[in-house]
């Protein structure tokens, strides 16, 4: 038979790549087998890890887990999800920022599950998409499954972002498209750490308003927040939710919030896409259009980590005992993160623009070759389209201190 043959639908024929990360991980892993947790810098996964390289759970979180009754653990949920899980989901994205405008939320499997609803009810066919050039890869996999394409802008001048380049692309879609979707991953931006300043908020708000003033265009802002609890105090992460009051109705802002990272559940798929409109009417139509691909793709999300979610938020105690928590582990991440810039530093290591989060991306012109020599050391870094992800969200404050020596010496 020939190898030609095909039984898929063509729409879903696409060359077979394996996933880098994962891949990547796979290879740190065996590494790890066999010469000593102690003698490999595992790099590759963005999850949380304590120095001892095991996954960092908030113990509030996982004690309330472990004592749902049973109709909480193994029940369905609603389709858009539970009505309290809907209204916590909000107060732990926005906490006391919400801007001036009608807002709604639907559960979905994690930040991921929101992005795909995005893209599926907020561009059509064929339609590209705005992301910037550094991106979580899945951006451009959950565009190319529903049909979509990705443009990209360079994110970067200097020490902040491309602002100009970022107008220049987002108005030539807007001229081209009748509806555009906008995806920017901030606070602690997905793979650089990046978070944009409020001087560059007011200027891309600025002008997305301006060309809201055509009333035959549609420009959806689709703002990715999954790692904004490790992103400088709660009120500093949050401030630029500010800008998204009083929106002319043809703009709609829409949020990307996920479960996994700031309440440490990965694997329960838990997160929410949430939108902020100019009516009640287009939140009601968010709410609706959104839950109706819930039905379709998924049915409906993980209850446990909604029923978890909103127990936290109705219990003071609960609350404040999963935020200590989570400051402690801030606290190591941010001391990791410090001792990698500095070093960094002192060896002449450039790197992408850092504030916070999980990684920091290491520029070079050919990130493939770098990933494999470092390999040869026991140093496990993801290879991006332009250079190295590091992650010390995974990795101890002392190997933080000597991979920026080992990586400088093949870039």
């Amino acid at each position: 038979m020939s190898n030609s043959f095909s039984m898929v639908a063509p729409h879903s024929k696409r060359p077979v790549v394996p996933d880098v990360i994962f891949g990547t991980g796979r290879e740190a892993q065996d590494a790890e087998a066999k010469y000593g947790f102690e003698k490999v810098i595992n790099s590759t996964l963005g999850v949380l890890m304590d120095d001892s390289g095991q996954l960092a759970f908030l113990p509030t979180v996982m004690e309330r887990l472990h004592t749902l009754p049973d109709s909480e653990l193994g029940a369905y949920a609603p389709i858009a999800g539970l009505p309290d899980y809907l209204s916590a989901v909000q107060d732990a994205c926005f906490r006391g920022h919400k801007p001036n405008a009608y807002s709604e939320a639907v559960a979905t499997p994690g930040g991921t599950g929101a992005i795909k609803h995005a893209v599926w009810n907020y561009t059509e066919m064929g339609d590209e998409i705005l992301i910037a050039n550094w991106y979580w890869a899945p951006y451009k996999t959950i565009a190319e499954e529903h049909g979509r394409r990705v443009r990209t802008f360079d994110y970067f001048k200097g020490d902040g972002m491309n602002v100009d380049a970022f107008k220049a692309a987002a108005s030539e879609l807007i001229a081209a498209q009748e509806r555009v979707l906008i995806i920017l991953n901030t606070p602690a931006h997905n793979p650089t750490g990046y978070s944009i300043s409020d001087g560059e908020w007011q200027e891309i708000m600025g002008f997305l308003r301006e060309k809201a003033a055509d009333p035959s265009k549609k420009i959806i802002l689709m703002v990715d927040v999954a790692y904004i609890d490790f992103a400088g105090s709660i009120d500093a992460s949050r401030d630029f939710f500010k800008h998204f009051g009083d929106l002319p109705q043809n703009l709609l802002v829409l949020t990307a919030f996920s479960l996994s990272k700031g309440y440490t559940m990965y694997g329960m798929r838990g997160g929410a896409i949430i939108c902020l409109a100019a009516t009640q009417d287009l939140a009601m139509e968010f709410k609706d259009v959104c839950a109706y691909s819930n039905r379709a793709a998924w049915s409906n999300g993980t209850r446990a980590a909604m029923r978890v979610l909103a127990d936290i938020y109705k219990d003071p105690a609960l609350f404040n005992k999963a935020e200590e928590e989570r400051q402690v582990f801030k606290a190591m991440l941010d001391r990791r993160n410090a001792v990698f810039m500095e070093e960094a530093k002192k060896v002449g290591l450039e790197t992408c623009p850092f504030r916070d989060g999980f990684f920091i991306t290491i520029p070079c012109k050919d990130p493939a070759s770098v990933s494999n020599a470092l390999k040869k050391e026991n140093l496990f870094a993801i290879p991006l389209q332009g250079g190295l992800r590091f992650a010390p969200c995974a990795v101890s404050e002392e190997k933080c201190r000597v991979a920026p020596a080992m990586i400088k010496k093949y870039v």
